[in-house]
């Protein structure tokens, strides 16, 4: 219960943003979840340049999945959308201009 009222609180006061304000707000909610799931899945990598690179790749209704999520913390669901996201030809492309290897 404790739960769903902070995601209503959360929502509620993303409603109450601008349109700039709220597209910050989840970005970097999905920005907190990202970095946990890399952490969490990915640990040889550095957190940072890996988290932008799947942020840069990842398309909006994704990154709103994503920032829905951050108070429960990651899940299976999550967890599979960073992966799909970090096996974009494009994510990989993102981390070899880091001079790192694609996340697997």
């Amino acid at each position: 219960m404790k739960i769903r009222a902070a995601i209503v609180l959360g929502l509620g006061l993303i409603a109450s943003c601008s349109p700039n304000d709220r597209e910050v707000v989840t970005r970097d909610a999905a920005r907190s979840l990202v970095a946990r799931v890399v952490v969490k899945q990915y640990p040889a990598f550095p957190v940072e340049p890996a988290t932008d690179c799947i942020l840069a790749n990842a398309s909006a209704p994704e990154i709103r999945s994503l920032a829905s999520n951050t108070v429960i913390g990651p899940t299976a669901a999550t967890i599979q959308t960073v992966s799909v996201i970090a096996e974009r030809v494009e994510t990989m492309r993102c981390l070899a201009a880091r001079d790192l290897p694609a996340l697997r």
